[in-house]
């Protein structure tokens, strides 16, 4: 018999990554919705990004109204996952550009009621010994962001609206999971800290919450624009060592490193970071994902097996420590505003993934491939600088 907290844990991570498919379900199909919609090659960019915008819009709106603590979790999560599934469908219907990106923030609000409303959730499940429990939850959020790849595998020679379609599905389930399958915590507490404007002075002034976050942040400009972009480098890539390369390997490649390398990452890094900290776990993980971004470029065209090697290890690099900043705020912040230090670092981090993925079609159309991933090296070595400085207080505390 499974114990209920393992249970729970189960559930959680099945729905999240079914209902996270929607994240990224719009940017696989890209080549298409450019076509239809009539866009530049740079506007891509802009389709990734505007998911970004809706989360930030949707965290901001769901913890300043206290959504998640006037009502019960489960049903948030679940009408969140319900909502997210139509608006998604509804891009097959979308026949211009400014309806499709406006659809897509929609949707991006909607998985603000999902992704930290999960963690919530998971959080009054396992009070104590988090590490593993919250790295596994962030391996499920790997594998559903980047679960259209593997979709497009099956799909790619159907019409784009298939993956629209199964994207949506996979949405449905996660609200169905979470509302009859989910049982509520044993002590569903209520949070004494939501987020308020007037508590932001006192974040900022707090000098180790506000390392962990530029830790974090660091963090972010890379992670968001390695997974969107990573794709196509991937496919200009393979194409120019061999014009005979499937798209169904291609897809199988971009599943393999940012999925499921990821999720491996997530969970060996909940394990290590329980063990020699969470600063040393982030300095690590943003070490080998910086050398990994300015490197792989210089395997653009070359052997296609030492690309993908490389992409798998950054992959698993990349995510390996995101559960752990967020741990670090709530360790180093004064209860009366940890709610508003997470809320703060989410919906900032957030803000600068739209920057990095926007800056990379533009800087890579001046350097090519072989070099513009290294822009987003400086992302985890200014969080290794951040990560450093907040170690002195993580000592200071044990």
């Amino acid at each position: 018999m499974i114990p209920g907290s393992w249970r729970a844990l189960i559930w959680i991570g099945l729905s999240e990554l079914c209902a996270l498919s929607l994240w990224f379900s719009a940017s696989v199909i890209a080549p298409e919705l450019i076509i239809i919609w009539n866009l530049s090659s740079n506007s891509e960019g802009w389709l990734s990004a505007s998911v970004p915008i809706g989360f930030v819009i949707g965290s901001l709106f769901i913890s300043y109204f206290g959504i998640a603590d006037r009502y019960n979790s489960r049903k948030v999560f679940a009408a969140s996952a319900f909502l997210g599934a139509i608006l998604n469908s509804l891009l097959i219907l979308a026949d211009q550009a400014f309806l499709g990106i406006l659809l897509r923030i929609f949707t991006g609000i909607t998985l603000a009621g999902v992704y930290p409303i999960a963690v919530k959730i998971l959080s009054q499940w396992f009070p104590i010994k988090r590490g593993l429990a919250i790295g596994i939850l962030i391996a499920a959020l790997t594998i559903g962001s980047s679960l259209p790849h593997f979709l497009v595998m099956f799909f790619s020679e159907f019409n784009w609206k298939i993956v629209i379609i199964f994207s949506s599905f996979l949405a449905l389930i996660a609200a169905m999971i979470v509302q009859w399958l989910l049982e509520d915590a044993p002590e569903t507490s209520k949070n004494l800290t939501p987020f308020s404007f007037k508590l932001i002075k006192k974040v900022i002034t707090n000098k180790p919450v506000m390392l962990a976050n530029f830790g974090y942040f660091g963090h972010m400009w890379e992670l968001y624009a390695m997974w969107t972009w990573l794709p196509a480098f991937l496919t200009a890539s393979f194409t120019s060592y061999s014009s005979e390369i499937p798209i169904k390997f291609i897809a199988f490649s971009s599943f393999i490193s940012i999925g499921i390398a990821g999720a491996i990452g997530c969970v060996v890094g909940g394990i290590i970071s329980d063990k020699i900290g969470r600063s040393n776990l982030t300095i690590i993980s943003m070490f080998i994902s910086a050398i990994c971004s300015v490197f792989i470029g210089f395997t653009f065209g070359q052997s296609i097996w030492l690309t993908l090697i490389l992409s798998i290890i950054w992959g698993m690099s990349v995510i390996s420590d995101s559960a752990q900043f967020s741990a670090a705020v709530s360790e180093v912040a004064e209860i009366e505003y940890v709610g508003t230090a997470l809320t703060f670092q989410m919906c900032i981090g957030f803000l600068i993934t739209i920057f990095s993925i926007n800056l990379i079609p533009i800087i890579q159309s001046f350097v090519g491939w072989g070099w513009v991933f290294s822009l987003l090296a400086i992302g985890p070595i200014l969080g290794i600088v951040s990560m450093v400085k907040y170690k002195n207080f993580e000592l200071d505390k044990a």
